[in-house]
């Protein structure tokens, strides 16, 4: 069994989803076995634990000092020195490598070609490894400034952008971001209901809420006087914010879902008109490949404005920070027979690659030599049954 060990973490979750797609991707080829590896909960789960927290914690409450850190991570000639310094990080690397034997390593977080650079340097990894961007558009240059087998993007003008930066054209492939395999193998149902004119139709709205609470309940609140809507709100493993959301929708004129943590999304993106939420990299390219036009709600300086300009190119979707600009936007969207939801969904159609994932596992495959003697097979889109409590309030 040839081992593939595919490299993430949890700074963004753009990273684990990226990586969990690559995974399944992996396992339907005969002979592969795929395994994921976050080196840094490996390494110091407490401290791991503490500074994603922190992270998440930044980006939220103080986005310019994000953005100073981000920018000077991209422009910085100190950053090698910086990861010379995750010495014992580096070496777990190298032991989880002598001790798995992958035939391929494949990154979806920046930092790991650096770790790897080294260790090729010292002659203990010999085996290709492959570098998954996760960012679209403006892309950091900790993504390209350290060596690759090969780099894969999610749009062609990210690859414009690394050849202007000196990669090579036959180490850049034009893959899509690595969503879900339910997203290629879309049951013919999972599609949003046509617009009509019937009075019993609603327009499904998909709130995924990862804002504050404050703001995502005034968000809320304003979508909940919609009569005409049907707003299904994901309030993730905060059960007082989804309590406060049931609170809220009991007596409201719009139809709502509330749900906690589940494992349905890409379900209810294929199912919804629009979906709003943040432009972080798993959301947007996940709406993307659903079909599913965003409306930006929040973006983070930095990784996450190439993915909102991907969307502005585009024209899938919009930039709407506030409730009154959220409103506004959905009701345009849906006037005159949904005509910009219509055109929306369109552009949508023409960037959309669902099959990224497996696209990657079979380039990955090839160039490492592990030839598959049979196509893999395709399995159902139906999730496993959700872990969370879901609550529906009528009005």
């Amino acid at each position: 069994m040839a081992k593939i060990l595919i490299l993430t973490a949890g700074y963004g979750e753009g990273h684990n989803s990226a990586a969990r797609a690559l995974q399944a991707a992996f396992n339907e080829q005969p002979g592969i076995e795929a395994e994921l590896i976050d080196l840094f909960a490996l390494r110091a789960p407490r401290l791991n634990n503490i500074s994603r927290r922190g992270y998440i914690n930044l980006i939220n409450t103080a986005p310019k000092i994000w953005s100073w850190i981000y920018r000077w991570l991209d422009q910085s000639s100190l950053v090698p020195h910086l990861f010379r310094a995750l010495g014992s990080h580096r070496e777990l690397l190298a032991q989880l490598i002598k001790e798995k034997r992958p035939v391929a390593l494949v990154s979806t977080y920046p930092v790991y070609p650096w770790l790897l650079n080294q260790l090729q340097r010292e002659g203990r990894v010999t085996c290709p490894q492959f570098t998954v961007v996760t960012d679209a558009l403006t892309i950091n240059s900790l993504w390209y400034r350290a060596r690759s087998d090969g780099w894969f993007v999610t749009d062609h003008d990210s690859a414009a952008f690394l050849r202007t930066k000196g990669l090579p054209e036959a180490k850049l492939h034009v893959s899509g971001f690595p969503v879900a395999l339910g997203f290629a193998d879309r049951p013919s149902h999972w599609q949003p209901t046509e617009p009509s004119k019937e009075s019993s139709f609603r327009f499904k709205i998909l709130f995924m809420i990862n804002s504050s609470r404050s703001s995502a309940l005034k968000i809320a609140r304003a979508l909940l006087q919609q009569s005409d809507w049907h707003i299904t709100f994901t309030a993730g493993r905060d059960e007082r914010l989804q309590q406060e959301l049931m609170e809220m929708a009991k007596s409201a004129p719009a139809h709502a879902e509330v749900l906690g943590w589940t494992n349905r999304i890409p379900e209810l993106l294929m199912t919804h008109h629009v979906v709003i939420s943040k432009a972080g990299g798993a959301t947007t390219q996940e709406s993307i490949n659903a079909l599913c036009p965003l409306l930006v709600s929040q973006i983070v300086p930095g990784q996450e404005e190439g993915n909102y300009e991907l969307i502005r190119r585009n024209e899938a979707g919009t930039l709407a920070e506030t409730p009154e600009e959220i409103v506004a936007a959905l009701q345009r969207a849906f006037a005159h027979d949904a005509a910009l939801w219509l055109h929306w969904r369109k552009n949508l159609r023409r960037i959309a690659q669902p099959a990224a994932a497996r696209q990657i596992a079979t380039t990955v495959l090839k160039q490492t030599g592990q030839v598959q003697s049979r196509p893999p097979e395709k399995k159902s889109a139906r999730p496993e049954k959700s872990r969370s409590e879901i609550s529906t309030v009528s009005p």
